[in-house]
């Protein structure tokens, strides 16, 4: 028996716009938000959810948005889906927290097991469970080193890790986030994401400066997320995986906004023909519940107990939701409507933007899509019409908008943002 269903007077299609957009009780929140909640937040444009369900998301004012931002690629099954609701009710009438870090949970091994059983590669996996993707980096660039007894780490240029302080140096997506935090983490060194980035690596990092046997792990994003959604080019991967061979280097992907069926695969690297050693996953795997997660190789797993641990990472009642979230994507074929529903999008976003002077490229894999602009103005402009239009995405990288809708998405409701999102760009075009 589920406890939720659909809300009553929820509207038939999406979106439902009754007043202007942003509305008064809308500013009214982010009036007082700004009063109390720090400035380092980088809010997008004035949305104020409180009630979500499937596809669509309320406002305080009544107003109901199509959601193609998901939570920033969070909410994978969409808003309060029964069984996720469920999972989570009954685990917290049974049992909220208990902390698998020095003790034995049940829902904790449950998750390890189903994220073992999908790990990108043959063989025998082990499992570490955090609370977020930022604390998934964090452990597997401290799981590389452990395991290899090597200091460098090398990133890639435009990609996006997290901002806790390893994660942050990793990160190379954008200076602000670097802004005032140094010094940095050493060890941590970067070359351009794509194939012209091993050139890079092999000749001016490897040749001149760290020895290959020097390295303990490369850290890479299969899709760059915040960066930009960035698809890399075919021979990028299987040449970083010879490099990584020669020298006996851990790859590390980072499946943050890309894993848990986004781009149509459990895990995007599979798209790529390479098994990594090790992932790190989270946003989508909770269905909004915080939860992040280390998948391994188990011969990479083998640090000693009190190396690494988390307090709340693999919570019980995030666990379960994880737990839920899993079926849900398996029992309703979500990774297929990822392909289908991708496929329409880029197809109708391309139909719909090709006379716009302002778009220079659309590109996607499954629900990562990508379209840029010009410049960032344009994007940032394209992305509030959208919001005043009642459909919900975000920027990426320098001057892209990007589509992440649940996983539950359907052709139609794909229609309908590609219109909306056609007419926002068209209206942005208008001005210049």
């Amino acid at each position: 028996m589920t406890v939720i269903e659909k809300p009553q007077a929820w509207p038939a299609s999406l979106p439902h716009l009754v007043t202007e957009v942003p509305g008064p009780k809308a500013l009214a929140q982010v009036a007082a938000d700004q009063a109390v909640v720090s400035n380092s937040l980088p809010r997008a444009y004035p949305f104020a959810p409180v009630r979500g369900f499937g596809m669509g998301v309320e406002d305080q004012d009544g107003n109901v948005f199509l959601d193609f931002c998901a939570g920033i690629a969070v909410n994978s099954t969409g808003h309060c889906h029964p069984r996720v609701v469920d999972a989570i009710v009954q685990q917290a009438q049974r049992l909220i927290h208990y902390s698998a870090s020095d003790f034995y949970e049940e829902r904790y091994q449950e998750l390890a097991s189903a994220l073992a059983a999908s790990a990108p590669w043959k063989g025998p996996s082990k499992v570490l469970l955090q609370n977020s993707g930022t604390e998934a980096v964090e452990a597997s660039i401290k799981l590389a080193r452990y395991m290899s007894g090597r200091q460098w780490i090398v990133g890639f240029v435009g990609g996006f890790h997290g901002r806790t302080l390893g994660a942050l140096t990793l990160t190379n997506s954008k200076a602000k986030y670097h802004a005032h935090f140094g010094p940095l983490a050493p060890g941590f060194l970067h070359v351009p994401f794509g194939s012209e980035g091993l050139d890079e690596l092999e000749e001016r990092i490897i040749a001149r400066t760290i020895p290959g046997d020097e390295i303990a792990a490369f850290v890479v994003e299969p899709v760059q997320g915040e960066g930009g959604y960035v698809v890399p080019d075919k021979d990028f991967f299987p040449r970083l995986k010879q490099i990584a061979d020669k020298y006996c280097i851990a790859i590390v992907v980072d499946e943050v906004q890309s894993g848990v069926g986004r781009t149509g695969k459990m895990w995007a690297i599979e798209h790529f023909g390479i098994e990594p050693d090790i992932v790190a996953t989270a946003k989508g795997l909770g269905s909004g519940m915080p939860i992040g997660a280390v998948i391994a190789k188990e011969h990479w797993m083998r640090w000693k107990p009190g190396s690494h641990g988390s307090t709340f990472g693999g919570n019980p009642v995030a666990a379960a939701a994880a737990i839920a979230t899993l079926e849900v994507i398996r029992d309703e074929k979500l990774m297929e409507n990822a392909v289908a529903r991708g496929k329409e999008a880029v197809d109708g976003l391309r139909a719909s933007l090709k006379g716009n002077s302002l778009v220079t490229d659309i590109r996607g894999i499954g629900l990562m899509i990508g379209v840029d602009f010009v410049d960032g103005d344009a994007a940032a402009d394209v992305e509030v019409e959208a919001f005043k239009r009642g459909l919900l995405v975000l920027t990426c990288g320098d001057r892209g908008v990007r589509m992440s809708p649940p996983l539950v998405v359907n052709a139609e409701e794909i229609k309908t943002a590609v219109r909306i999102f056609a007419e926002a760009a068209a209206a942005v075009a208008a001005r210049r």
